[in-house]
């Protein structure tokens, strides 16, 4: 297996966790109000999750130019399906939210943040996972 595919899932899983730990931090400097936040917040995820497309694009050509254990291939899925409901679900909902806050009002409760949080969880416990199964499949 060549180790291209492993690095990728490694950078990809060094954004996501970087990102996630920015996230609510970024509310915590003086002067950044929750408009100005969810403002940042919103340019922030839309450049990782375009990021997180091209590497999971890249993982997933490099991956298939070799033989691959089957718990990998099934993870990879998974990581794809992932951002996809990430991308599309979503975060589509979650800037509309942000933009009614921004807008100065209070949008409904409702769950999409927490939905969001559990899947970015869940996508960090797959690329470590992804990334130990190719590292003993050599």
């Amino acid at each position: 297996m060549t180790p291209l595919p492993l690095a990728l899932a490694c950078i990809w899983l060094g954004m996501v966790l970087a990102i996630s730990i920015e996230a609510p931090l970024k509310f915590r400097a003086p002067g950044i109000t929750l408009p100005l936040g969810l403002g940042i917040g919103r340019l922030v995820f839309r450049a990782l999750n375009a990021s997180e497309i091209v590497l999971a694009a890249a993982t997933a050509i490099t991956f298939s130019l070799a033989p691959r254990p089957l718990a990998a291939t099934v993870l990879l899925v998974a990581l794809a399906v992932t951002l996809a409901v990430q991308v599309v679900v979503l975060r589509p909902r979650l800037e509309a939210r942000a933009q009614i806050i921004i807008d100065g009002g209070t949008p409904p409760r409702a769950s999409t943040h927490l939905a969001y949080i559990v899947l970015e969880c869940a996508k960090l416990l797959m690329l470590g996972t992804f990334g130990i199964i190719l590292m003993f499949a050599a």
